[in-house]
């Protein structure tokens, strides 16, 4: 690969970049013949964006100095404006539900990915645990969109992301305080290490918001409750995923990993994009946030008296690059080595080892009662009922043997100290 480095890079000037609404206004893709990872890598860009935004309106709400606060708005409204064009990239008859097939798909390939590249073990420990219960929304997800749009979810997956239990989502209700983890420590961490806790908290933040905003407009009642209950594993998941990042930076700081985790992001994605036209769109965006970057590496020098290499002491160059790709073997040995596990404060533990008194218990008994109500198991159910066993695209048996039973769903398994 090619040494790149966005501090290096011929940036856009922000002035140059704002657009109006005709060219904010892109040509959305073809829903039927659009690449699975080409709307992946549009809603991974899209929560970045809206990531960036988020923490520069939270900078502006921390700061006392105007000419700062005005340097950060100029920045601001072109990320916006940006982020606009992104999501024009969705097409109207893609229904909601369809599209959140896509955000499940993020959630397992892109954690999968940085699970297996990612060099700290506690890091990949947190990516690995998430990464089953993503895996279990799809097959969540997917037996609804039978049932509601008599759509086989692997034709929207593109055959790449295997559909059935994970760890089963009505498990995966924990108590609040074992979502919070030890950050990791910037000065000591590799890069890639850095980019992979910013680049999973936006990723999981996008889908929290999506299915958040979305739930109340759903056609159906198990719908709504479905996207409810789902929106709040994904709470806890940005929770967890938040709480890796390194607390002792300062604003500033934190402002320029954002600006190089975007800078990363649309390089990585130019460069594994399949549609000639939105390939064009991440080109012009990584230069316009190479911009972006090295604004705030001026503000940086300007406000703190530090240069940006000692935010990047490794001076800079993308480590490798993101790229998209089926992980069905790394996610079915995740499966099986720690399918049973738990969140046990700053670690995991399996669900067997837990004290009887363990808070995860009781937490987990008040949410799900009665058992019949809770969505992600009730559509499951109904699925059975409907057409004899629920749905799934599996290209051999579970490697769990208790979730195989394709007529029932199983509710103990992670979940209780029934053996």
């Amino acid at each position: 690969m090619n040494v790149v480095n966005p501090f290096k890079e011929k940036g856009i000037k922000i002035e140059k970049t704002y657009e109006n609404w005709k060219k904010l206004a892109a040509k959305p893709y073809n829903p039927k013949t659009t690449s699975p990872f080409t709307k992946v890598r549009i809603i991974l860009l899209n929560g970045a964006e809206f990531e960036a935004n988020w923490y520069s309106h939270q900078f502006h709400r921390h700061c006392n100095n105007n000419d700062l606060r005005r340097e950060i708005a100029l920045i601001r409204r072109r990320e916006q404006q940006q982020q606009k064009k992104i999501a024009a990239l969705k097409p109207i008859e893609e229904t909601v539900l369809q599209h959140t097939m896509g955000y499940e798909q993020l959630a397992v390939e892109l954690t999968a990915i940085l699970a297996q590249h990612v060099k700290d073990k506690y890091v990949k420990k947190a990516l690995d645990f998430a990464l089953l219960e993503d895996f279990d929304h799809v097959y969540r997800f997917g037996n609804l969109l039978e049932m509601d749009e008599g759509i086989k979810a692997e034709t929207l997956l593109g055959c790449y992301t295997e559909i059935m239990p994970g760890r089963p989502t009505i498990a995966e209700h924990r108590y609040p305080a074992d979502e919070i983890k030890k950050f990791i420590n910037s000065e000591s961490a590799d890069l890639f290490t850095k980019l992979t806790v910013n680049i999973i908290t936006a990723a999981e933040q996008q889908t929290m918001n999506f299915y958040m905003n979305q739930a109340n407009f759903y056609k159906n009642e198990l719908g709504r409750k479905l996207f409810s209950e789902i929106a709040m594993i994904e709470e806890q998941h940005v929770s967890q995923y938040g709480s890796l990042l390194d607390t002792n930076c300062s604003w500033l700081e934190g402002l320029l990993m954002h600006e190089y985790v975007e800078c990363y992001l649309y390089y990585s994605c130019y460069e594994d994009e399949s549609d000639e036209y939105i390939k064009e769109i991440w080109h012009n965006f990584y230069y316009e946030e190479c911009g972006h970057l090295q604004k705030v590496a001026e503000l940086l020098k300007k406000y703190e008296g530090k240069n940006w290499i000692d935010v990047f002491p490794c001076g800079g160059d993308f480590p490798e690059l993101l790229k998209f790709g089926g992980n069905k073997e790394y996610i079915r040995k995740v499966l099986k080595q720690t399918g049973c596990h738990t969140a046990d404060l700053e670690d995991y533990a399996k669900i067997s080892d837990m004290p009887e008194n363990a808070n995860y218990f009781k937490y987990n008994t008040t949410v799900n009662k009665p058992i019949s109500e809770v969505a992600s198991h009730e559509v499951i159910e109904k699925h059975i009922k409907k057409y004899g066993e629920d749905y799934r695209f599996e290209e051999s048996q579970n490697p769990i043997p208790t979730l195989r039973d394709r007529t029932q769903d199983n509710v103990d398994f992670a979940r209780t100290l029934k053996k």
